[in-house]
């Protein structure tokens, strides 16, 4: 299980699974081996495996035990492309080890999570092979693509065989300094919206004889930007909107644009729903009577595990493993955790440091891999051998 590295150390069985799933080119919604490699691993402890490829996306849904409760490791096989391969200090697929780092594309998002989780498990599995429940692990290789035929596929297939989840870790990366130091038991939701504002092509010398659609839009835009949505709660801070693309014009100086167009997002709280926030944004637009086409695209509502179980679990196994009280946070971007949670299990979000996450040179801690995936180990002991 574990491999040595040129100048003669031994890896970690962590670290060396780490490094042979950045090994594989797993841009998504590719999967390049990843979970048989996962999935060879389980086998051999006794899991029983679902391959359950839908739409060129690989899902793997593995479960030892047959009773409840049920504790679900999930996460992603795939990861974003790399970038512009000379600007990375190493090739992102050749995993790399400088200055106590592990580099390579995945390393923090989230190879090195779901390295942590697997060894995890073979360790608990060692010393508990008729454990409390069931023990399950959920891979998809469509996260960071349109996550539309990954976990909601498992989730389909469980839901056929009348199969719930009760606890669900995410290995997303959540830390920000140490390893553990930020749980995520929710996440905000998510809202796009495509506009089109029509105005009149003209000369630029004849004003007159046109309408400028970004002109007519400016009041609209700066209301929507200084708009109070909410002032978010005790577990989510207030709805944020933001203008992400920008276009108006045909490239000629002298032309007044037809049209200008706009993507923009809603980073939202449980404070409102999707349907409120369109029928705001619609009511702003009308009252600056603007001549419009608007297109939504819903990524995901907010959710929260505000208690329980496993997010008592959790906090305890950092407590102990760590040293530290982790902080409870909602914020970043979106995750599976959003089509876990509404199927009704709790939901908490762990996994390293997130510092260098789809950037060049993604890295992680080489010793922060290792605690990682003994705070997955005291989660299952103290969920699973009761």
């Amino acid at each position: 299980m574990s491999q040595r590295a040129d100048h003669g150390e031994e890896h970690s069985p962590t670290l060396a699974l780490a490094m042979e799933l950045i090994a594989r080119d797993s841009v998504t919604p590719e999967d390049r081996g990843c979970q048989t490699l996962i999935g060879d691993r389980l086998a051999t402890l006794g899991f029983e495996l679902s391959h359950l490829p839908r739409g060129g996306v690989s899902n793997l849904w593995a479960r030892h035990g047959s009773a409840a409760p049920i504790l679900v490791f999930a996460g992603h096989t795939d990861v974003v492309p790399p970038g512009p391969l000379d600007e990375w200090h190493s090739p992102p697929f050749e995993p790399s080890l400088r200055n106590g780092m592990l580099y390579g594309r995945g390393a923090a998002d989230m190879k090195g999570g779901l390295a942590a989780m697997v060894t995890a498990t073979e360790r608990f599995l060692a010393r508990h092979p008729k454990h409390h429940g069931s023990l399950a692990f959920l891979l998809t290789s469509d996260e960071e693509g349109p996550a539309t035929d990954g976990t909601v596929c498992v989730l389909d297939h469980l839901k056929e065989q009348d199969v719930p989840i009760d606890w669900c870790v995410l290995g997303e990366p959540t830390s920000e300094k140490r390893v553990g130091d930020t749980l995520k038991p929710g996440r905000r939701g998510s809202l796009n919206g495509h506009l089109k504002i029509h105005g009149v092509q003209g000369h630029v010398a004849y004003p007159q004889l046109a309408q400028n659609p970004v002109f007519l839009a400016l009041p609209a835009l700066a209301e929507l930007q200084h708009e109070v949505w909410d002032r978010g709660n005790d577990h989510f801070p207030p709805t944020s909107f933001q203008i992400s693309n920008l276009h108006a014009g045909t490239g000629a100086v002298n032309v007044i644009p037809g049209a200008l167009e706009l993507h923009f997002n809603f980073r939202y709280s449980t404070e409102l729903t999707e349907q409120v926030l369109q029928q705001r944004v619609m009511e702003i637009l009308d009252r600056h009577k603007l001549s419009c086409e608007l297109e939504w695209q819903h990524s995901g509502a907010p959710f929260l595990t505000e208690g329980g179980e496993l997010l008592e679990a959790t906090r305890a196994a950092v407590t102990e493993v760590s040293g530290i009280a982790p902080h409870l946070s909602t914020s970043g971007g979106t995750s599976d955790g959003r089509f876990i949670r509404p199927a009704g299990a709790e939901v908490v979000e762990l996994g390293p440091v997130n510092s260098s996450i789809h950037k060049l040179n993604e890295c992680v801690g080489i010793a922060e891999l290792d605690t990682l995936s003994q705070i997955y180990e005291n989660i299952l002991e103290r969920l699973l051998t009761q």
